[in-house]
């Protein structure tokens, strides 16, 4: 096998390792130590933020035996100290003789330091290693490390006609139960969970993760309200101090109902209203993002749906396509904006994966968003 089939090899297995990290708000990293011989000496991801990063729980994991070995990381070692030591340090003193990095790291206390590192103590390191896949393992920690805002993720769940409810606005469920599985997977990899006021007021949801294989994982829940609506009898109030809530509101917003909703344990973010007098979302990302939220799947309804995509600040769609038709007149459809002058300016998933979930379609991607020409 020749040395590029190998580093492949052993990248997939440090990329096999990243997929095991939680840890926001710092990015998913993988690594792997291999001896002399070719064997794998010791493995490790970067569980939480606080603890180890991966490279160095790879070279906790291996012990004694890095003196000289080949050391296959997802991300570029960092050269900095945080909560935690710089990794090109453990790197040195483990004596590593080689480094392989799958991506440069995107962040501006980064940025190839390490790497320049690792080159000037003498150590052999080669960059660049599956590095499609190493980049899109991080690619929500990338747009917030290098925007300032999330990563977001719009989830709609519709019927063949495009409906999100029935004529009397039933809305449980659209979807079969392995579809709405798969949706607790994309909560428990989201930092925040997002919904509009309406879909609070018609559902009251929890917005928690109940699948027990995501045990621990418990994302801030969130619901864009202009003026304060929920109800302070509400689900997600009344749970606020089991799970955080923010509410997202104007500066317009009544202050006895945020007193209120202060005591009942709730975060209330303030941010400028647009001129139909909605939450300005670009606004309300950056205070998230301050408040250290690197990715959020925006779940429902219609008009918060229709207000992230026309801000253009979509990363990725998840749509769940059932095989139903509700077809209410005058109901607004899954997405309730202006939209496009042209189907050619529509936002499209890009290189789109479609999969059958259940009886659901599911398909899945990158969303882009054409310039009108």
């Amino acid at each position: 096998m020749s040395l590029a089939a190998t580093d492949e090899q052993f990248m997939r297995l440090a990329l096999e390792a990243a997929g095991k990290s939680l840890p926001s708000p710092n990015p998913p990293v993988g690594a792997v130590v291999v001896d002399a011989t070719g064997r794998v000496v010791g493995a490790g991801h970067h569980a939480r933020a606080g603890e180890s990063h991966g490279e160095t729980a790879a070279l906790e994991a291996a012990g004694g035996a890095t003196a000289g070995a080949t050391l296959y990381v997802t991300l570029e070692p960092c050269n900095h100290t945080g909560k935690t030591p710089p990794c090109v340090d453990a790197i040195l003193g483990a004596r590593i003789k080689r480094v392989v990095v799958g991506c440069r790291d995107p962040n501006p206390h980064v940025q190839g330091r390490g790497i320049e590192r690792l080159r000037e103590a003498g150590v052999e390191v080669k960059v660049g290693v599956l590095e499609a896949d190493a980049a899109a393992l991080i690619e929500p920690w990338s747009v917030f490390i290098t925007t300032g805002m999330p990563f977001v993720a719009l989830k709609l769940a519709l019927s063949l006609d495009g409906r999100i409810a029935s004529r009397t606005g039933a809305s449980r469920w659209v979807t079969g139960p392995e579809a709405r599985a798969k949706v607790q997977e994309l909560r428990a990899h989201s930092d925040a969970v997002a919904v509009g006021i309406g879909t609070a007021l018609a559902d009251d949801p929890l917005l928690t993760v109940r699948d027990p294989d995501f045990e621990g994982r418990v994302p801030r829940r969130v619901v864009f309200d202009s003026r304060l609506r929920l109800p302070l009898s509400s689900r997600l109030l009344t749970t606020a101090e089991e799970a955080p809530v923010s509410v997202i509101t104007t500066l317009e917003a009544p202050d006895d109902k945020e007193r209120a909703m202060l005591d009942l344990g709730c975060e209330v973010i303030r941010v400028p209203s647009t001129g139909e007098g909605r939450v300005d979302f670009e606004a309300a990302l950056r205070q998230l993002a301050a408040a250290g939220v690197v990715s959020m799947l925006v779940e429902g309804g219609a008009e918060l749906a229709g207000t992230a995509l026309n801000a253009g600040l979509v990363h990725r769609l998840h749509a769940f396509v059932a095989p139903i038709l509700l077809g209410p007149r005058g109901r607004p459809g899954a997405v309730d904006w202006a939209g496009p002058d042209s189907p050619q300016a529509a936002p499209r998933i890009l290189d789109p994966t479609w999969e059958v979930v259940g009886r659901d379609a599911y398909v899945w991607g990158p969303l882009v968003f054409p310039e009108e020409e």
